[in-house]
């Protein structure tokens, strides 16, 4: 006899209990409607209904991936972030509620500096699911942005998120090693990168050590290996005045700082952005207005601007 969609659910919940996962009704709430494809509210109106055997298939497919350590969200394929739905996989970093400190950031700085109507351009390094880029052109509509990344599936996947989520128009993903081979200025340069030091990846919780891309979380002997080649590289690609806001280890704030301010950025008294766990997780610098950039390298990047 097949199971209800309540008796699986209850299942699945105490299975997951059983297993050690730490919150199990939610997370089987949520793969029984991955596994069947409705909301929550049909689930429940459906309580009673037999489960066909396909989707129970499917709901202990998925509850032997969770208990195995794979995140819901890998799961699914879907995270929410700042309020939108985006397509993730193995190529790239699950985005977590963190990473919207940086968007959060941006905005901030622009309210600020009374900006946020220019049509600003932004640049997303490591751009992974395209989030951090995506969320900013969508919270403001003039702004348009270039998001970089090593790996194809990514910027696949990055562009496909763009199209779903209707900024496609003012969004370009391209392949590139941090800075290597851009062109052009940009009002806003924007990251989360690899920061683990490499000797600590192996103890990180198994959710990311097991599902997160390596080259996404190893940021180098001591994690500050990209903040030093986006420091050196700013001056080139950020206007005057311009700024770079990046995404931290909650005990790298003074380092990275540091780093910033070693290579001529200004790294204000108020530069230190705290998550919701009231961690530090984002630092911003700025551009000197009146920084000294070379004509050669100036008229280098303005070939890109468009």
């Amino acid at each position: 006899m097949s199971l209800s969609f309540q008796s699986a659910q209850t299942r699945a919940a105490r299975i997951l209990r059983q297993g050690g996962i730490a919150s199990p009704e939610l997370d089987a709430r949520v793969l029984l409607g991955t596994a069947t494809g409705l909301t929550l509210e049909s689930i429940i109106a459906n309580g009673c209904e037999p489960l066909s055997a396909s989707c129970e298939i499917r709901l202990d497919a998925y509850v032997s991936r969770r208990l195995a350590g794979e995140p819901v969200a890998r799961i699914r394929g879907v995270r929410e972030f700042y309020g939108r739905d985006f397509r993730i996989d193995p190529s790239t970093l699950d985005p977590r509620p963190d990473t919207e400190t940086v968007v959060s950031a941006v905005l901030g700085i622009l309210r600020d500096d009374e900006v946020a109507n220019r049509n600003l351009r932004v640049l997303d390094l490591g751009t992974g699911s395209g989030c951090i880029l995506i969320s900013l052109l969508a919270e403001l509509p003039q702004a348009t942005g270039v998001g970089t990344d090593i790996s194809p599936g990514a910027l696949a996947l990055a562009q496909g998120n763009a199209v779903s989520l209707g900024v496609s128009d003012r969004a370009k993903f391209v392949a590139a090693n941090w800075f290597d081979g851009l062109t052009g200025n940009y009002d806003l340069v924007v990251s989360n990168p690899p920061y683990i030091p490499s000797s600590e990846i192996e103890e990180l919780a198994p959710e990311v050590a097991r599902h997160d891309p390596r080259t996404a979380l190893d940021g180098g002997i001591d994690g500050l290996d990209a903040y030093r080649r986006m420091a050196a590289a700013a001056a080139r690609f950020l206007r005057p005045g311009g700024a770079l806001v990046v995404e931290i280890g909650c005990h790298q704030a003074q380092e990275v700082s540091d780093i910033f301010r070693a290579e001529g950025l200004v790294v204000s008294t108020d530069a230190v952005h705290e998550d919701l766990a009231g961690l530090p997780r984002c630092v911003s610098a700025k551009l000197p207005e009146n920084v000294e950039v070379s004509p050669a390298e100036r008229a280098k990047n303005m070939l890109g601007k468009s």
